[in-house]
């Protein structure tokens, strides 16, 4: 699907206006802007047996625009794998980290105008966007660390958005939330620590714990993760690391009512962003969320 922006007769002043959309589009900062009134009107197009479509028509101003986008941008925010990650993800890098092989034909059509939608109307994110990152999540066992930030960064702006719109008093963090006792989350937690004791003690392999086991923790915690806690203490054995490692354990799951046989799409989502949080935790030695033995672990 195309978008046409309509910037009206207004072309002394809409080269500026330009830039700020382009600058939205490319997923980068771009300074507030003087038009806040000027009103725009954008067209989302697609073909359709040889013919274009009309997907959507949305009227707006700069001013309403710009809110919705930075909500957005707030929504998606999130603690950073590395510098090159994009702290304002453009929409098509987005929807490319959703494809299939992170190809843009991949891209469902529906998907495209759904979100578009749910940016500039602040609106819910489409379900169906959480549930293609699940299973992005399930069948990349060699995800790049870039989709894996990507990913993680939408299924946190959904849940918030959800949050946000039923009215539920609280919202997921950019970073660790050690106090989180939602069960998706801390068992996100707990495979980041198994997968952080497997290479403390075994060093880099062909095999990790992630590859074999992260889609069956993530959807069937009670088949994986006692066979996951029994491997642990294999590599609890052979790392120096090994007493920390069993603590955080020990810790995470002290409050856990057992294994769920299943977890449902949200509480998946929350096991995504458990695991990453955890992860970046283990890395980010400057992070107010690192514990002694956090670092210790590094």
């Amino acid at each position: 699907m195309g978008l046409v922006f309509d910037l009206g007769n207004r072309s002394g002043e809409s080269l500026e206006l330009q830039n700020f959309l382009r600058a939205t589009r490319d997923g980068k900062y771009y300074p507030a802007i003087d038009l806040l009134n000027m009103t725009f009107y954008i067209l989302g197009l697609a073909p359709n047996a040889g013919r274009i479509s009309v997907r959507f028509w949305h009227m707006s101003t700069v001013d309403a625009i710009a809110v919705k986008l930075g909500q957005h941008f707030e929504d998606l925010s999130l603690v950073r794998n590395q510098e090159l990650d994009p702290e304002f993800p453009g929409m098509a890098r987005l929807l490319t980290a959703v494809a299939p092989a992170g190809k843009s034909e991949k891209i469902p059509p529906l998907l495209i105008g759904a979100l578009a939608r749910a940016i500039l109307n602040g609106t819910p994110y489409p379900r169906m966007l959480v549930a293609l990152i699940i299973l992005r999540f399930r069948a990349d066992r060699k995800a790049l660390p870039s989709m894996d930030y990507l990913r993680t960064a939408m299924v946190k702006a959904y849940l918030n958005r959800q949050y946000r719109t039923t009215n539920q008093n609280k919202e997921i963090e950019m970073a660790l939330e050690r106090d989180n006792t939602n069960t998706g989350y801390r068992l996100g937690r707990l495979f980041a620590v198994l997968e952080k004791t497997q290479r403390d003690a075994l060093g880099k392999t062909s095999s990790t714990i992630r590859d074999r086991f992260f889609g069956s923790a993530m959807g069937t915690p009670c088949v994986a993760f006692p066979q996951l806690l029994r491997l642990s203490q294999h590599h609890i054995s052979k790392s120096k690391y090994g007493l920390v490692s069993d603590r955080m354990i020990e810790e995470i799951v002290l409050d856990l009512n057992g294994f769920p046989k299943h977890l449902g799409l949200e509480d998946q989502g929350l096991f995504v962003i458990g695991y990453y949080h955890q992860r970046r935790a283990f890395f980010d030695r400057g992070s107010t969320v690192d514990s002694d033995s956090d670092r210790d672990l590094n």
